[in-house]
């Protein structure tokens, strides 16, 4: 892979490789655009097959925060760190220790948190090095499990779907088939169910899905028949990738919104649920509240004013589907419009966020 070609593609502010000999540690940090503030985004640890791979991945998710940072209305970048190794026989505690000295470095330009293979135990980690760092225990001052504000604006994000579909946000008496019934899902379904939504569920775990099936009086399939049930919404809430060739045409929902991420598997996947006429809520529009939970540490945590933070997911998925109509474009084209209208308003007047330390992070202890 040539760097700088890539970069200058895209137009990626930085790429940092960081590695240290005695714990292991070799993480690349991945700076995409910081017009609206520092660059936020979470640390993964994979194990990638070849270091090209890590590096792509790193500069594929650093890109894809700068969209939802701007779209969700924070003032923040986009970034992402990968760390080439196995979380579950590579972890030291010196190697968190080590990452985290390469994030103070950076002086505030970028600001981490978990994301696959991390937990809020590695974040606090981090934490002993550096306090540019989210989603640590909340002894320390964090904000604890992000899963319910992430249900609530997936919920929220849900209910402007449905009045574009059916003309009422209602979501009483409707099926919604969610696919995954983790954390965030089962949150999810915990609002469904008290609006008076019928639920189907499934996943691969069967104690999690007769969990739910319990709790909600919910109807429990098997994975695959999730895309042939008959439903009003298609609620992917696990993998990604969801919504390809073999499943697209097999979907009956009108509406297609969970917190999955990456739910298209390629563009064409999005052009071609426009064509059929179904309502799909952007990936990184209606699973959004994750992010804007962590942001608020930024601020001094506050739970409540948080969830009413949470609420424009709403007023976004709206605002979408009227460009969308408008411009008659896939949602998910106006989605990334929307985003880069906004960079585009503060650019004029700074290009990039250097560092100013004034949020409640670089307080925190």
């Amino acid at each position: 892979m040539a760097i700088f070609v890539e970069m200058e593609k895209y137009d990626y502010e930085q790429v940092l490789f960081c590695q240290d000999k005695n714990s292991g540690l070799k993480a690349i940090i991945a700076l995409h655009d910081t017009t609206l503030g520092p660059a936020l985004g979470g640390t993964r640890m994979w194990t990638y097959a070849t270091e090209e791979a890590a590096v792509e991945d790193a500069l594929r998710l650093a890109k894809g925060m700068t969209y939802k940072n701007a779209a969700a209305g924070l003032d923040l970048g986009g970034g992402k760190t990968v760390i080439i190794g196995d979380p579950r026989k590579d972890k030291n505690p010196e190697l968190f220790r080590a990452f985290g000295r390469y994030i103070q470095s950076l002086n505030g330009r970028y600001i981490t948190a978990e994301d696959v293979g991390t937990t809020v135990e590695d974040m606090d980690l981090i934490h002993l090095e550096t306090d540019y760092v989210t989603g640590i225990s909340p002894e320390f001052g964090s904000s604890g499990n992000p899963s319910p504000v992430t249900a609530y604006g997936v919920y929220m994000g849900m209910k402007a779907a449905a009045k574009e579909a059916f003309g009422s946000d209602s979501l009483e008496g409707k099926t919604v088939a969610v696919q995954g019934v983790g954390n965030v899902a089962y949150s999810l379904c915990e609002h469904l169910y008290k609006e008076g939504a019928k639920i189907i569920v499934t996943d691969i775990n069967e104690q999690a899905v007769k969990r739910a099936a319990e709790a909600f009086k919910a109807t429990a399939i098997d994975p695959d028949d999730i895309y042939d049930v008959d439903c009003d919404i298609y609620a992917p809430c696990a993998l990604g990738a969801t919504i390809n060739d073999e499943t697209i045409h097999r979907i009956k929902a009108k509406v297609i919104a969970g917190s999955a991420n990456n739910q298209l598997k390629l563009p064409k996947h999005g052009d071609m649920l426009h064509e059929k006429g179904i309502v799909y809520a952007p990936d990184y529009i209606i699973n959004a509240g994750g992010v804007i939970n962590v942001a608020d540490e930024l601020n001094g945590y506050n739970r409540n004013r948080v969830m009413k933070k949470v609420e424009i997911i709403y007023h976004n998925i709206n605002r979408i589907f009227e460009i969308s109509k408008k411009s008659d474009i896939p949602t998910y084209v106006a989605a990334d419009r929307m985003a880069e209208e906004r960079i585009a308003s503060v650019r004029a007047s700074r290009n990039q966020f250097l560092t100013n330390g004034h949020h409640a992070l670089s307080r925190r202890k």
